[in-house]
């Protein structure tokens, strides 16, 4: 059985919910990613927020995202996965939420996220062809 923790890719960063989304753009940039978590107080997600979200919630909008939060821009339960799942729990939870990104938690704090490209590098080809027809005939 593969694991959302051995195709994860790890150290993945989240933002505090009360951060702007000019500091969030930021971290994506130094990080090289599209996406980041967002944790409340208490360190727990409370949502996800991407670059595309800034520039179209924020940007977009005529909003400064200097003065726009994180959390302003949640929306909806956020989804995520258990670093011990089946990874056919993760690429369901992928299709059944049309989500390109996925959070990966362990004792409720963020371990990794997990991508497309994630799913691509890490899993075999039958599977992935699989996913693709699933997402491409929703």
């Amino acid at each position: 059985m593969t694991t959302a923790e051995q195709i994860m890719h790890k150290n993945a960063r989240w933002i505090p919910a009360t951060e702007t989304l000019d500091r969030a753009a930021q971290m994506m940039r130094e990080s090289d990613i599209g996406a980041l978590p967002v944790a409340d107080a208490n360190e727990r997600m409370c949502g996800i927020i991407t670059d595309r979200d800034i520039v179209v919630k924020c940007v977009a909008m005529g909003h400064d995202p200097s003065k726009v939060t994180a959390g302003s821009l949640c929306e909806g339960t956020p989804r995520w996965v258990e670093a011990d799942d089946d990874v056919s729990d993760v690429l369901a939870a992928m299709e059944n939420h049309r989500i390109r990104r996925l959070p990966v938690v362990r004792d409720k704090k963020l371990v990794g996220m997990i991508s497309e490209a994630d799913i691509a590098r890490n899993l075999p080809d039958e599977q992935i062809a699989e996913f693709v027809e699933r997402i491409c005939a929703a």
